[in-house]
């Protein structure tokens, strides 16, 4: 297994990212290793400033950086030798079976787009993201910030996505399915979101519980949340904001410290043909590590491969 990461993308590159894969590389498997992909002698120069002397890192070079302000569509035709660009491009060549990067989070979705790009049969990639549960475990949250607007269609195909992920990816048998909305009853929410229930309520191959309100997020009433990324994104900023309130006031707790980005390290693109996760703009080389470790549990599941399978059949 060959996990690509970029060492050049985030607030803290390269040094986080170096460090974080030094961290990773002493907690992923033998039969893993991962491809570093920045200016060669930048990092070689960290590798060796921080002491790495193991045969589990080796680095890709690039010549370009595609900063975190540029336009991803623009930078990603320009910048044809940056990290996120060669990133994809080991993605496309099945020279690496994942790719993670802290960087510009729109090129990210760009590439995914059209370097890698969708599943056959997927009307709209998604990320997401995971929700933790008060009895233990999480679930996930799709989608998170891809999509603001949703047709009816895609939010189901969000249900079957998640379910997906979550039976072979978290471990949860027949995973509950909910649509987040105002109202737990039936008609509630807009045209979208009342034309999605029904194509939810009708499918098969979900296990689909209703609606559901804020309130449940966190218990165990859906394993799968489905909504459109604005409102997604929305839920997942306020989680975030949580953690950091607690965390001023000096308050600590083994259920809100599930809320800090670094716990999962990133969010996986679901839907795309290869493993693609996008860490926080501000990753630390904690979330870097955990990024990678989520990566690694994408490509053991063979999680893509079974969208694919599930879709063209």
């Amino acid at each position: 297994m060959r996990i690509a990461l970029d060492a050049m993308g985030g607030d803290f590159a390269p040094d986080a990212i170096v460090k974080g894969a030094i961290m990773a590389a002493r907690e992923i498997d033998e039969a893993t290793s991962l491809l570093l992909i920045g200016k060669e002698d930048v990092v070689n120069s960290l590798l060796k400033e921080y002491g790495y002397t193991g045969n589990k890192i080796a680095v890709v070079n690039a010549t370009q950086v595609i900063e975190m302000g540029e336009h991803p569509t623009k930078a990603l035709t320009h910048k044809t030798d940056s990290s996120i660009a060669i990133g994809f491009g080991l993605l496309k060549m099945q020279q690496a079976d994942a790719f993670c990067s802290a960087g510009n989070t729109g090129a990210m979705l760009v590439g995914a787009m059209f370097s890698v790009k969708a599943i056959e049969g997927i009307l709209r990639p998604s990320i997401a993201n995971f929700v933790p549960k008060l009895k233990g475990g999480y679930g996930v949250i799709l989608d998170v910030g891809a999509n603001a607007e949703c047709k009816p269609e895609v939010l189901e195909q969000f249900g079957e996505l998640g379910s997906i992920y979550a039976k072979y990816v978290l471990g949860i048998d027949n995973p509950k399915v909910g649509l987040m909305n105002l109202g737990e009853e039936e008609g509630k929410g807009t045209v979208v979101v009342q034309a999605a229930y029904q194509r939810l309520k009708a499918n098969g191959n979900i296990n689909f519980i209703g609606n559901i309100e804020g309130r449940d997020l966190f218990n165990d009433k859906a394993d799968v949340i489905v909504c459109d990324g604005y409102t997604g994104n929305i839920i997942l900023k306020m989680a975030e904001s949580l953690y950091d309130v607690l965390h001023e006031k000096g308050i600590s707790d083994p259920f809100f410290d599930k809320f800090n980005y670094e716990a999962e390290g990133g969010s996986p693109i679901l839907g795309v043909n290869g493993n693609v996760v996008i860490g926080h703009g501000v990753s630390s080389p904690t979330a870097v590590k955990n990024m990678v470790l989520q990566a690694q549990k994408m490509v053991s599941s063979k999680i893509w491969e079974r969208f694919k399978k599930n879709y063209n059949e």
